[in-house]
């Protein structure tokens, strides 16, 4: 019997030492800091939700203001804080709903009525997190010039 016991203890360490630890990485402090710069050097007056979102209005826009649901139509460039972009539309820009992008720019183009435009400056908490998507890097942040064409 304590031999059973002995090799079921062996067995439970090696299974429990073989599981691999995912370590996720906090970018919170890291991007902060980096926005908090990219504004400083960019001379931009900026508001901060407190989500950790930053964003710019240069025209607040007479139409329709969105809600988190609504679907617009938006004419963007999306770019990283060293200027290279990695994602952008046409002038006609693209119409979605807010619930289906990334929870920056749901919580972001609200700030916006139709026919607004600004900039969001998104941490990856509110971007695409940790986790590498297509050509942006985990732990990004991610700046938008956006154009609020319509709520539709």
């Amino acid at each position: 019997m304590k031999h059973i016991f002995t090799a079921l203890l062996a067995l439970t360490l090696f299974i429990s030492c073989s599981k691999e630890k995912t370590v996720t990485t906090d970018y919170t402090a890291k991007n902060e800091q980096e926005i908090k710069d990219y504004i400083a050097k960019n001379n931009l007056t900026a508001q901060r939700t407190t989500d950790g979102l930053y964003y710019v209005i240069n025209t607040q826009g007479t139409g329709t203001q969105p809600t988190a649901t609504s679907n617009v139509t938006v004419a963007y460039k999306g770019y990283f804080t060293n200027g290279s972009i990695f994602d952008q539309s046409n002038s006609a820009g693209i119409s979605f709903g807010l619930n289906q992008v990334i929870q920056g720019w749901t919580e972001g183009i609200p700030y916006f009525k139709a026919g607004g435009s600004g900039i969001l400056l998104i941490p990856s908490s509110l971007g695409y997190g940790p986790n590498d998507y297509s050509t942006i890097p985990g732990g990004s942040v991610l700046i938008f010039d956006i154009n609020l064409i319509s709520v539709n």
